[in-house]
């Protein structure tokens, strides 16, 4: 198979502001010459100019409940799990489930109740370990003191 003959520029977010304000502000003229002195894709740059956002920026299109209604299901869990009762992925669907019925939408899938506590950052799933009841038995409260 034959290696295709361009090359991949590395840019990040920042390049890309920074040549649409060149742009927009009159210091460089030409998309094509912005593009090269930042070092950004042409394409990219053009797309940025008639206002489309980056995909870190936009909220996906099959990001279900709004941003409010997550913050509201990952408050009641938190406040939840203060006082004990963690509730199970079952738990959380019915809680989403519920806020999507208010507004006539469909409820959530299978998996995203657990995709839902992967990508929130202030949710963690805390596992026990099983407690070897022999090896505890063993243990001298010396030791453990010392």
């Amino acid at each position: 198979m034959a290696q295709p003959n361009t090359t991949r520029l590395r840019y990040n977010e920042a390049d890309v502001v920074l040549a649409v304000s060149a742009i927009n502000t009159g210091q460089i003229q030409s998309v094509r010459r912005a593009a090269a002195t930042y070092n950004v894709p042409e394409a990219t740059l053009r797309r940025r100019l008639n206002g489309t956002q980056s995909r870190h920026d936009c909220q996906p299109n099959l990001k279900i409940l709004t941003k409010l209604e997550e913050e509201v299901v990952i408050e009641h869990i938190l406040d939840l799990d203060s006082r004990g009762f963690s509730p199970s992925l079952d738990a959380v669907r019915d809680m989403a489930n519920k806020l999507l019925a208010e507004r006539g939408a469909q409820p959530v899938g299978k998996k995203w109740p657990s995709n839902f506590v992967k990508r929130t950052e202030r949710l963690t799933t805390r596992f026990n370990r099983p407690y070897d009841r022999q090896r505890a038995l063993c243990k001298d409260p010396a030791v453990i003191r010392g």
